[in-house]
């Protein structure tokens, strides 16, 4: 299988996300202007990228949170994951908060602070589980 190509073998000029496809083994390869034996596709599954910067500036909120709550740094915050997913699944602010404080059951700062803006943040988030075809 062909190497995958990197952003920077592409044209100077980006107008907007782009694949680069090599040929497959055997084929000739002709050469085009854009490329030597690449051509342009366009990506056809785009995400809400609104939603994708809302859960990026949220995961990193938590993580700032964690390092405070802790008194550590990023690497050493212990084992946890905070499932933002799992907890738009849930029916419920009490049963998310619930969830919140048995994985933070180890932390011996308050934590009642962080909980209650956690769950003013996640509410009306959407979950990410698969891409929306446009």
């Amino acid at each position: 299988m062909a190497a995958p190509c990197s952003p920077e073998s592409g044209p100077a000029e980006a107008t907007g996300p782009r694949v680069y496809f090599q040929s497959p083994p055997g084929e000739p390869v002709q050469e085009e202007e854009e490329g030597p034996g690449r051509r342009q596709g366009k990506v056809t599954v785009k995400y809400d990228r609104k939603e994708l910067r809302k859960r990026l500036n949220l995961e990193e909120w938590i993580l700032e949170q964690l390092t405070q709550l802790y008194d550590c740094q990023e690497e050493e915050i212990p084992e946890l994951e905070i499932d933002v997913d799992e907890l738009l699944d849930m029916g419920s602010d009490d049963a998310r908060g619930a969830r919140v404080k048995e994985l933070l059951v180890d932390c011996y700062k308050p934590t009642e602070a962080f909980v209650g803006d956690l769950l003013d943040k996640i509410r009306g988030m959407q979950k990410l589980s698969t891409p929306q075809k446009k």
